[in-house]
């Protein structure tokens, strides 16, 4: 039988991916929320603000089409830290100040995350249910889940653990000359022959031997397509534990699902 990475050498894949097939800007901040473990009714909106920034560079440098929204968001923060850096009025009582400007951004942060969590809840639920009465039937390919195979980890874990190999191979070390026939295909391929045969891989074994800066972000778009065509999961077998990466049942993806799978990130 072929493997899958054989099947994928049959299609041409052009490639960007697409930023909201993840995550949102609400995901974002409240990731940013948990890895500064900040109290969500006392945000400090300027170093939020900063760090929400350069997590929209990083997904520039890695030729993710950023949403609107994640801009949007950017404009927001933005102009609550502006509103915050204004003179207090000390002849003004508290009674008589304004409303907080990050009221509302903390509303829409804890009715989104409320959101999340019934959502899970659910999602558990229709888990439960399915092994119980369909434990013996594989499932088909029109009865994969739409949600991404993202278990206890999120897009921007992925790209805090990326950022932990590049400062691991700082740029002086890494040869930034990109090779001919460097693409997100042959880095799919490649990621697909090293699970052959294994229950799972961590994150960081993806990379290992990556020469240069760009081989490093062209294999972490092409495990990030590979996620989106479900044919592999990300997670974490324990909390804080390392980010593993293991092999779905198997699926070809229709070809017509990698029309714009390739476009962007060498000027195409």
């Amino acid at each position: 039988m072929e493997s899958q990475a054989e099947d994928f050498e049959q299609t041409e894949l052009p490639y960007q991916v697409r930023i909201e097939n993840f995550e949102g800007p609400l995901d974002l901040l409240l990731h940013l929320i948990k890895k500064n473990e900040i109290n969500i009714y006392d945000i400090p909106v300027a170093m939020i603000a900063q760090q929400y920034l350069e997590y929209l560079e990083a997904m520039e440098e890695l030729n993710l089409n950023v949403a609107g929204d994640f801009l949007v968001m950017a404009a927001t923060l933005l102009q609550i830290k502006s509103k915050m850096l204004l003179p207090v009025d000390e002849t003004v009582d508290d009674e008589e100040e304004g409303p907080d400007p990050r009221e509302e951004l903390v509303r829409r942060l804890l009715e989104y995350k409320a959101f999340k969590e019934a959502a899970r809840q659910l999602d558990d639920q229709e888990k439960v249910w399915r092994e119980t009465f369909w434990r013996e039937r594989a499932p088909s390919v029109e009865e994969v889940e739409e949600d991404l195979p993202l278990e206890n980890v999120s897009l921007f874990d992925l790209v805090d653990a990326l950022k932990e190999v590049l400062e691991r191979n700082p740029s002086s070390r890494l040869i930034e000359i990109v090779p001919d026939n460097l693409t997100v295909r042959e880095r799919m391929n490649l990621i697909l022959e090293t699970l052959e045969g294994k229950d799972s891989v961590s994150f960081a074994a993806l990379f290992e031997g990556s020469g240069h800066r760009m081989m490093v972000v062209v294999t972490f778009l092409a495990l990030l397509e590979l996620m989106r065509l479900r044919v592999v999961r990300v997670f974490q077998a324990e909390t804080f534990g390392p980010i593993l990466v293991s092999r779905m049942f198997s699926l070809v993806p229709d070809p017509a699902e990698l029309d714009d799978v390739d476009v962007g990130w060498r000027g195409a």
